[in-house]
């Protein structure tokens, strides 16, 4: 990494500060509304502070501003003066802060949801922002923190780590099971209808594999909503492709050919560097492996069988 050269008086603590919390954010319009600042006031601490240093701490990136080496560094020196600004009110909540996450839609309702619950016993302050995405893991991570993704991601610059696997079956609602009948052999569900994502949508290779086993059946509803591939399940719509996890929390849901049907899939966590400076990023990341000890049961498909 490149030595800071300084031209003239030292970095303002403020624009460090400023600059952390862009990098954080990704955005200046963001950072400024977390620091009660308009664009052209973080725009100008920023120059004052690429001034102080000799260089530019920030470059523009596919889906916003990411750091340069300078910015790096320089923001290891903004996260020290965050702590000894927080270190002068022993009083306040020990953390505070937003942490923001890329998530499927499935994680973030059954794990992130009930783990930044948790998290809030303790911090009150720390809130969660969650951007639910079907997707593959970023080059950039823009505006967020934290990225779940569904199989081994392949990243730069950035930590990648295995969370816990799950299980997708097989399931119908007892009513269209009643309706149609009951396969008794894999062979009968060719031209069956399927509920399940978007093929021409989705970017995911691990959840588009998963299909290996419905290829003779029939795309009844599609969806980029793991959600709604439930409820249209139980609705009648088809047999639906589901996470476990999810569909075993309804009982008109039958599951079935479980030994022939249960296709397990990782989840990965992805972060930036810094963000696993952040004391709120690693407190919600304990919380996130708490929960998911916690549900590893239902997880696999183990909570309940038919």
């Amino acid at each position: 990494m490149p030595a800071l050269t300084q031209h003239g008086p030292p970095p303002s603590p403020d624009d460090l500060l400023v600059l952390l919390a862009v990098a954080r954010a990704g955005r200046f319009t963001t950072a400024g509304a977390e620091l009660g600042l308009n664009h052209t006031t973080i725009a100008r601490r920023i120059g004052a502070l690429e001034a102080a240093l000799g260089g530019r701490v920030l470059a523009r990136g596919v889906a916003g501003w990411v750091l340069t080496p300078i910015g790096e560094h320089a923001v290891s020196a903004a996260e020290g003066v965050e702590r000894a600004l927080g270190s002068l009110s022993p009083d306040a909540p020990s953390l505070s802060g937003v942490v923001r996450l890329s998530a499927t839609d499935g994680f973030s309702g059954f794990i992130a949801s009930p783990a930044i619950v948790e998290v809030r016993r303790a911090h009150p302050d720390v809130s969660l922002e969650i951007v639910a995405a079907t997707r593959r893991a970023a080059q950039q991570r823009v505006g967020v923190d934290l990225e779940v993704v569904v199989g081994r991601p392949h990243v730069h610059r950035a930590e990648a780590i295995h969370l816990a696997d799950y299980a997708l079956g097989l399931y119908a609602s007892r009513a269209f099971l009643e309706r149609r009948g009951i396969p008794r052999s894999l062979e009968e569900l060719n031209g069956a209808p399927l509920v399940y994502f978007i093929e021409s949508m989705l970017q995911v290779d691990a959840l588009d594999e998963a299909r290996r086993s419905t290829l003779g059946m029939l795309d009844a509803v599609s969806s980029t909503n793991v959600y709604v591939h439930v409820d249209a399940t139980r609705a009648g719509a088809g047999f639906g492709l589901l996470p476990a996890f999810l569909a075993d929390q309804h009982d008109d849901l039958v599951r079935l050919f479980t030994d022939e049907i249960d296709e397990r899939l990782p989840y990965w966590l992805v972060c930036r560097p810094e963000a696993l400076r952040q004391p709120t990023v690693l407190a919600f990341i304990g919380a996130l492996h708490a929960r998911i000890a916690a549900v590893s049961e239902e997880l696999l498909g183990n909570g309940r069988r038919h």
